[in-house]
């Protein structure tokens, strides 16, 4: 059974380039609104100069609101995930690591352990598109009473066209009939 936390410090004693490969099956928060989601696929884990590069690629589903129509829907999302993650403890004197220079690194605590979670859930909120759709041909709602207009046709009447476009609703009916 696959965890969010590995065990990296057989790893660490490797030379660089072992790579170990390992499944993910896990429920994790993505969106960090309480709703979990199942996240699978495969990552590898490569021993570098510097500590652990992981990299692959996964799926999830998160439920999103419709940009156009207000329902929620559920969202496929691909992630293509490549981190690494720096030593924390020397692995053989058990003495401090300085932490890495880059802000915002992900590092491999004390007990020589790897936590895949926050790197995953970043990943997937970089993957959530900016206006999600429940469908790319979604009508949206009436601007009027609010109806959603992919469960059918609202009883609002038709507005009457603002006279300041006349000119071009003309050119467009004259390019209709043409």
């Amino acid at each position: 059974m696959w965890v969010m936390q590995i065990n990296v410090s057989q790893q660490l004693r490797s030379s660089i380039g072992s790579i170990r490969d390992y499944e993910v099956n896990e429920i994790i928060d993505v969106t960090d609104d309480g709703n979990s989601s199942l996240v699978q696929g495969k990552v590898s884990l490569m021993r570098t100069d510097r500590g652990i590069l992981v990299k692959g690629v996964l799926d999830t589903e998160v439920e999103l609101t419709c940009s156009r129509c207000l329902s929620l829907f559920h969202c496929p999302l691909a992630l293509a995930l490549e981190e690494e993650y720096f030593p924390t403890t020397d692995v053989v004197s058990g003495a401090p690591l300085p932490l890495p220079e880059e802000f915002g690194s992900f590092t491999i605590d004390e007990r020589h352990e790897l936590n895949l979670t926050e790197a995953i859930r970043q990943c997937a909120l970089l993957a959530i598109p900016m206006k999600p759709l429940c469908r790319e041909d979604c009508a949206g709602l009436c601007p009027h009473c609010g109806h959603n207009l992919n469960r059918g046709a609202c009883n609002c009447l038709p507005l009457e066209a603002d006279p300041r476009w006349s000119g071009l609703n003309r050119l467009n009916k004259e390019k209709g009939t043409q």
